[in-house]
């Protein structure tokens, strides 16, 4: 008989043999809801790898809803889900302006970023984390914290499973999903060479979502020894992710002004092709390694 999952606090964490779907994906959403709250002080203080870390959680999160949809997914959690996209929208923003600072501050582009772009790259990143902050500490957002805790501890999904007869076996589910979230990343990233910035940037966000998933079930024990196919998911995600924040680094040069002689100064940073042309390499390494891998 499988576990059935309880609307206590959550405060211990059950063994993963004990675990079925439904209280693996509180075990896991519970960790994320934990992770935004414990760096929810130094991101307000302006920490950037806190802001960094709750941006994480809240994408594990979604990756976690996402992989037990069939299960957890509600109207509770369609409204949920709005509210995280409103809080996601100053994270996402605070954090770019941060990369793009990152950028800014290597020796390789701190002339190139000088000449180009000034001081808005600073004014920028103040005003992105004043908004971000503003945000984090508003009722709004610490409504949402309590409402999510509360879907995922009581919420109506789970009454529906305890009610469910022969619910699938957590480790049945769990290999089917990852096998199918596998299949369909190997499939859309067969084109891309030829991607375009958004089907890039989608399919970014699936190996992201791969990666999160296998690390968050190696780290419950659910899985018992990382999958083979984490490796080259961080891979491709991490690549694709770098190609995006240096095509939005170069782009902020767009509209520059003209020098002292007339011309237009040059708008790329120094090796911008050479860089674009590797990340893409690495890239595509990274999917051709993930599409040997065996499915599980």
């Amino acid at each position: 008989m499988s576990h059935r999952p309880t609307r206590t606090s959550g405060r211990h964490r059950a063994s993963a043999a004990n675990l079925d779907c439904a209280s693996a994906f509180q075990t896991l959403a519970l960790d994320c809801l934990a992770a935004i709250k414990a760096h929810h002080s130094s991101a307000c203080a302006g920490d950037v790898e806190a802001v960094h870390q709750i941006r994480i959680a809240i994408t594990r999160l979604r990756a976690a809803v996402a992989f037990f949809a069939p299960i957890v997914a509600d109207a509770e959690w369609l409204r949920l889900k709005k509210e995280i996209a409103w809080l996601n929208g100053p994270l996402g923003a605070a954090r770019d302006s941060d990369v793009v600072v990152e950028y800014a501050r290597r020796k390789r582009y701190g002339a190139w970023a000088q000449r180009m772009i000034g001081e808005r790259l600073d004014q920028r990143q103040m005003q992105n984390h004043r908004a971000l902050v503003r945000c984090l500490r508003s009722v709004r957002t610490q409504r949402l914290l309590v409402a999510l805790a509360d879907w995922i501890r009581h919420g109506s999904w789970l009454e529906r499973h305890n009610q469910r007869r022969n619910a699938e076996a957590l480790q049945s589910y769990c290999t089917r999903e990852l096998d199918r979230w596998h299949r369909r990343l190997v499939r859309r990233g067969r084109q891309l060479k030829t991607l375009g910035a958004s089907p890039r940037h989608r399919l970014r966000i699936k190996a992201k979502r791969l990666r999160y998933m296998l690390e968050a079930l190696a780290e419950t024990g659910i899985l018992r020894e990382q999958d083979e196919r984490h490796r080259p998911a961080k891979r491709l995600q991490r690549a694709l992710g770098d190609l995006r924040d240096l095509r939005r680094f170069a782009g902020l040069a767009d509209g520059s002004p003209q020098t002292d002689s007339g011309k237009r100064a040059k708008k790329r940073p120094p090796g911008y092709g050479h860089r674009r042309q590797k990340l893409f390499d690495a890239a595509i390494a990274a999917h051709r390694d993930l599409e040997h891998c065996g499915a599980s």
